[in-house]
């Protein structure tokens, strides 16, 4: 889902995804307003502000933010939310510790219903991809392995990062 670019469908099932919570009225208009602004930035921004005042720590504000950045190019101000919205799905989870020191038998990350390990795992590997795109590859690295320590099964796709992780370092033998 584009928080940028979405339709009211794509607004139900962010509210639907979002760990079972609902938005706040305000909040969801001004999420959908945001989308209906794709393209004026400095909207944009006014009413991701306004989504995040009415609701500071919900996930879908995070998800938008997160969005309207990297999809804009911007990616040094989209990873904030990517951490963001990693710390609230630990919290979710009730894991202790740092992010790395997450294992396998701590959360139900093979359950494809589960909406909270999921969260988890797509938001490393957001994490992950922003670190490579930030040059910080063996960052980058430590995330990818550890949402494909957690997710064996690669549901969310973090296999072809460690693919591109794995062509950078060949370009570098080769020189």
């Amino acid at each position: 889902m584009d928080a940028t670019s979405g339709t009211q469908d794509d607004l139900a099932w962010l509210e639907r995804a979002c760990l079972g919570q609902e938005v706040p009225a305000g909040a969801e208009q001004s999420l959908r307003l945001a989308a209906q602004s794709y393209g004026e930035p400095e909207q944009v921004e006014k009413y991701l502000a306004q989504a995040l005042e009415l609701a500071p720590s919900h996930p879908a504000v995070y998800i938008a933010f997160y969005r309207h950045h990297f999809y804009g190019g911007r990616i040094a101000e989209a990873m904030p939310y990517a951490t963001l919205c990693l710390a609230l799905a630990r919290h979710e989870l009730g894991l202790r510790g740092e992010w790395w020191e997450t294992e396998p038998e701590d959360a139900p990350f093979g359950d494809v219903g589960a909406f909270s390990p999921r969260f988890f795992l797509f938001s490393l590997k957001a994490y992950g991809y922003l670190q490579m795109r930030l040059g910080n590859l063996e960052e980058g690295r430590r995330a990818v392995d550890k949402v494909l320590q957690l997710d064996p099964q690669d549901r969310v796709g973090a296999s072809l990062l460690q693919g591109v992780l794995e062509r950078i370092g060949q370009l570098d033998e080769d020189e």
